[in-house]
């Protein structure tokens, strides 16, 4: 049962009563006078007469209280769980969307924009967050299995799973705030399969070396012995460039036409030089050193990544007869060759902008013996000494 009581040091009159098992007291500007009082009894016997019947709305009698905001959002979300009042999919996902921009990089704003417009929207805009189930989450993504690729092939699993990760992240968030279990729940990613490096051979490097355009030359000299990713390397700027040091550092890249800063904490990293690259970028400075790019256009903008390897990088493998690869694995090359001239996986991990040496054994190993062809020579050598085996001429003339 409620009161209407005063405060001793303001003389002012409040309400006091309990509403969803808290005790509520809200001021007023009357004083203590028996009209006032009886003016204050009444609007309190309607309260708890709305209490009652479960209509009461606090902010409606008390706007400015700090209670009403609290209350109003359990409010809503009672009446939200009685009636299934879940905002519409394309309604939360832009909400969700406006208030992820400030973390994320424009490129990754522009991918998921592309993913909501293109896959999820279509699929699941017309309906409410809190109603779309497990099952209909399943049968979407084995749909997305029947999509063919401009190429005429299917979505590889993990295009599926960059598809599917905003619907799960979307669908846990509006779980979160309309308090209802993330039909996303349990579901887990397709497995991917590993993906295979094709590095180029130290011949194969150097013969693109002699054969390729006298403008690109050094250019992809710096891209095989550096490991900089495409990004990295189209987005350098001179003032990125330690000739006294020896090191690259990488600080941003370009990513669809803009710089933005690197991608993780590791990508951020200088990268040392050898011989051969700072040759390469001495040579270039006499050629863009007055630009802000180390490698660009006439016009001093960045380099586009798909005209140079459509008009250079693939013509020139066409030409060589070397198999169909992508510019990327000259970055795999780098690391091969480094594992093979036996440098510290550490430091190779840190040219590469990895955090750790996990990914190195794990992508780059398996090329090792075929760079140096003495991977098990000591195993075979103490077989030979006390069994007698008989020698692989191959081996032997490798060792």
């Amino acid at each position: 049962m409620g009161s209407v009581r005063v405060r001793e040091s303001t003389q002012k009159l409040f309400f006091d009563f309990k509403y969803r098992g808290k005790r509520c007291r809200e001021q007023t500007a009357l004083d203590n006078t028996p009209a006032n009082r009886k003016k204050l009894q009444a609007i309190l016997k309607r309260i708890e007469a709305e209490i009652t019947l479960g209509t009461f709305e606090y902010h409606k009698y008390f706007p400015d209280s700090p209670r009403a905001q609290e209350f109003t959002r359990q409010a809503e979300l009672q009446r939200a769980r009685a009636a299934h009042d879940t905002p519409l999919f394309s309604e939360f996902s832009q909400t969700w969307l406006d208030e992820m921009r400030i973390q994320w990089r424009r490129s990754y704003i522009a991918t998921i924009e592309g993913t909501l417009e293109n896959y999820l929207i279509p699929e699941f805009g017309e309906s409410e967050v809190g109603h779309i189930t497990r099952q209909e989450i399943l049968s979407f993504r084995a749909s997305l299995a029947k999509v063919q690729t401009r190429s005429k092939k299917p979505l590889s699993a993990s295009r599926i799973n960059r598809i599917m990760t905003p619907l799960r992240m979307i669908l846990g968030e509006a779980a979160n705030r309309y308090e209802f279990t993330s039909p996303y729940q349990g579901i887990k990613s397709l497995k991917v399969p590993r993906s295979d490096v094709e590095p180029f051979s130290l011949e194969e490097v150097r013969l693109i070396l002699d054969t390729v355009r006298e403008d690109f030359r050094n250019y992809y000299t710096v891209r095989f012995f550096t490991g900089l990713r495409t990004g990295e390397i189209d987005g350098l700027p001179w003032d990125c460039v330690d000739f006294k040091r020896r090191q690259i550092l990488v600080r941003q890249a370009l990513v669809n036409g803009d710089i933005e800063q690197t991608k993780t904490d590791g990508s951020y990293r200088h990268v040392e030089m050898s011989q051969l690259v700072v040759d390469a970028l001495e040579d270039q400075k006499k050629a863009t050193g007055g630009n802000e790019f180390v490698f660009c256009t006439r016009t001093g903008g960045p380099l586009n990544h798909n005209n140079v390897t459509k008009r250079v990088w693939y013509p020139l493998l066409r030409h060589l007869g070397l198999r169909k690869r992508r510019p990327y694995q000259t970055r795999h090359t780098a690391a091969t060759l480094w594992l093979a001239a036996g440098e510290n996986p550490e430091w190779i991990a840190r040219q590469m902008g990895h955090t750790t040496t996990e990914m190195l054994f794990r992508v780059y190993s398996r090329y090792v013996p075929n760079l140096t062809r003495r991977d098990g020579s000591a195993f075979e050598r103490l077989l030979i000494n006390e069994f007698n085996a008989k020698i692989d001429p191959k081996k032997e003339g490798d060792s």
